[in-house]
């Protein structure tokens, strides 16, 4: 089982977009993954399809103890299961900071996801607890980018996060990888911020790179990945590549 979180404190990169895509695309490549929607706002779970106002059970129930994941995760169209969320999650970081665990909750919890072959998390658009607990149970960090003028600013202030989790508990974390996204070639900030990345960060930057795509963008008010909204647009090829390059770079395939 790999963990990835997919996290980027600064919001509108992608993240969730890569979340729900990038699932769907593994396991449409065979792979058995589980999505984990730690974020309140609950968009990867309508984007995969789930009525985040009609759920028996969240990620709020998973994390504080009061139901098991096979009763909490939902088996989507797309083949993966969903931790679903919802506001609910909002209150467990209250919780969370007066628990001794605070900062290992998930990853005590994802001690029952070993079936797996991804666990993909889904963070919050900030350095919260639930972020924290996100790093401290991941093997590897994935990080959206949207290559504009403040990308590299918010991209700085997670490598120190990440550094600070690599001090204080979890020494093995990594990135996994800088995903560019809402990539558009014709504007010129674009191709200078990717140069950049790229001169700062070399092979950790995935060479896929993710399209701006108006079927990408549709997809979650239809509440489906673009594989299965759109297998044909190229924002569902470019998250099927970047499942290949993933798998690759794991010696999976």
């Amino acid at each position: 089982m790999r963990i990835l979180a997919v996290a980027n404190q600064k919001g509108g990169v992608g993240k969730t977009t890569t979340s729900v895509n990038l699932g769907a695309s593994l396991a449409l490549a065979g792979q058995s993954t589980l999505l984990v929607d730690l974020d309140p706002q609950g968009n990867a779970t309508t984007g995969c399809g789930l009525d985040k106002r009609a759920l028996a059970a969240t990620t709020y129930e998973w994390l504080t103890g009061t139901a098991a994941l096979d009763v909490v995760a939902q088996l989507c169209p797309t083949g993966i299961q969903v931790v679903p969320s919802n506001g609910d999650l909002t209150a467990v970081e209250f919780e969370l900071l007066k628990s001794a665990d605070r900062a290992v909750r998930l990853r005590e919890r994802l001690a029952a996801a070993r079936r797996f072959d991804f666990v993909l998390i889904d963070c919050p658009p900030s350095l919260n607890v639930l972020t924290l607990n996100a790093l401290m149970a991941a093997d590897g960090v994935l990080v959206p980018v949207q290559c504009e003028y403040y990308a590299l600013e918010g991209l700085t202030a997670l490598l120190d996060t990440i550094a600070g989790v690599r001090d204080h508990g979890n020494g093995a974390l990594r990135i996994e990888g800088i995903l560019r996204t809402m990539f558009d070639p014709r504007v010129g900030l674009t191709l200078e911020v990717s140069k950049e990345l790229i001169e700062h960060f070399g092979d950790q930057v995935f060479r896929t790179v993710i399209p701006r795509n108006v079927r990408l963008a549709e997809a979650p008010s239809h509440g489906a990945p673009a594989i299965l909204y759109d297998r044909q647009c190229r924002g569902a090829v470019a998250y099927m590549a970047l499942a290949n390059e993933l798998l690759r770079r794991a010696g999976a395939t």
